[in-house]
Formats: C-alpha cells, structure tokens, sequence
C-alpha cells in the first residue's frame, strides 16, 4: 500500500481526484454487493413464503395456447 500511495502522491492534483472518485465507487459497490448478500440471507432463512409451497397449481402446461421454442 505504501508503494500505492507514494505513486498516487506524485499526481497532479486533478488525477488524484480521479483516484478519490474511483475509490468511493469501488466502496459503494462493494457496500452495495455487501447489502445484497445480506438481504439474499435474510429471505433466504425466512419463513414469510412457506405458504407458497402449499399452494394449488392453478395451471399446467395443457393451459397454454401458444408454444414459442
């Protein structure tokens, strides 16, 4: 990292800048994937659905009209 700084520091003013940005999207892309992962776990362990399984198949593939392939 040191190596990374000490290259960053000999930027213009202007690119530094660039780097700053770059960095803040790198983190809130990872924040964000973080977010995701977390939500996916969440719903994932929840019970809130389970009475989905239960439910009566209200159509099959007979019903259809048309058939695209």
């Amino acid at each position: 990292m040191k190596k990374t700084f000490r290259r960053i520091e000999k930027l213009p003013t202007t690119r530094i800048r660039e780097v700053n940005d770059f960095v803040e999207f790198i983190i809130r892309k990872t924040d964000n994937a973080l977010i995701t992962e977390g939500l996916q776990q969440l719903s994932s362990c929840s019970h809130a659905y389970d009475f989905l399984n239960n439910e009566p198949e209200l159509y099959s593939v007979n019903d259809l009209k048309v058939r695209f392939s």
